[in-house]
């Protein structure tokens, strides 16, 4: 039985989108209702957090520390941790469709992936679309009808990369070319089936093996690169929402969750919805390359 011990008593309203800085030895993440971007230092226990204008749906890391490229609300905007200032850079959909930005990361050349969805998922409506963003800042639109866009992850290995549209419960895998950032070949890689919940964030070991937080489910699964579960960890919230590996060795998974945040509600008796959680998970996982632009 893995221990599943919390980070950060945050209480974040929707906590997402974990990414290991190496160069810093920090953890960023995200609550997006509660509209900041979180810092937290496991040497040192420290949270840090800065205020940011719009609901911030993922984050990656930039090429310098303490530099980050949001996907907020219907931009991609830079902050600067230090100062704290925001600047707008891209504009991927008009303002006032009802849309907001969720899950995203970069691909292992530094292209910055992210989808968009209605503002409420329990309205299930599928206006949401799915963006490749350039290190130039110009963007392609890979894919459009999505519900919930999440579970992206890259298998550089094996040339693969995957995704969910949660509301669907499937997750789906790509030939993925890192030379053009061209997705071919969409196949079902994981049917959720009787499994709990829907797939939410998720990322890749060092084997190969795809990690997806279960939402709504109280879980996290491990899926070898066949498909097949190989593991189930449970969690004292019903709501976690994506994992990332992160420590000096690449050894720990940080793990977010809902607290009273989105659109469905959250259930009486957890105590540490909305916080961060860590957890041993035996293997060694990658660290998501920094956007190229």
């Amino acid at each position: 039985m893995v221990d599943v011990d919390v980070a950060v008593q945050a209480g974040a309203l929707l906590g997402e989108s974990p990414v290991w800085s190496p160069e810093e030895g920090v953890l960023y993440w995200a609550d997006i209702d509660g509209r900041t971007v979180h810092r937290f230092d496991p040497a040192t226990g420290i949270d840090e957090t800065r205020s940011v204008p719009g609901r911030p749906g993922s984050l990656v890391r930039g090429t310098e520390p303490g530099r980050l490229l949001l996907a907020a609300e219907n931009q991609a905007v830079w902050l600067d941790w230090e100062t704290g200032t925001t600047t707008p850079w891209i504009t991927l959909e008009p303002a006032g469709t009802g849309n907001r930005m969720n899950d995203g990361r970069t691909d292992p050349a530094g292209r910055y992936w992210v989808g968009s969805m209605y503002q409420r998922a329990a309205d299930e409506l599928f206006t949401g679309c799915l963006y490749r963003i350039e290190a130039d800042g110009s963007f392609a639109v890979t894919r459009r009808g999505i519900g919930v866009p999440n579970a992206l992850a890259f298998d550089i290995e094996r040339d693969r990369m995957y995704f969910a549209d949660s509301l669907t419960r499937t997750v789906v895998r790509y030939d993925y070319d890192l030379e053009t950032g061209a997705a071919r070949n969409e196949t079902v890689f994981v049917e959720f089936g009787d499994l709990p919940g829907r797939p939410d964030g998720a990322c890749v070991d060092a084997e190969g093996c795809y990690w997806v937080a279960a939402v709504h489910g109280g879980a996290v699964l491990r899926f070898t690169p066949d498909g097949v579960l190989d593991r189930r960890i449970e969690f004292p919230v019903k709501m976690p929402t994506m994992t990332a590996f992160g420590g000096t060795g690449l050894d720990m998974l940080f793990v977010t969750s809902i607290g009273g945040g989105g659109s469905h509600p959250l259930a009486a008796g957890q105590p540490r919805a909305g916080d961060l959680f860590v957890l041993d998970p035996g293997v060694t996982g990658l660290a998501d390359a920094p956007f190229a632009g």
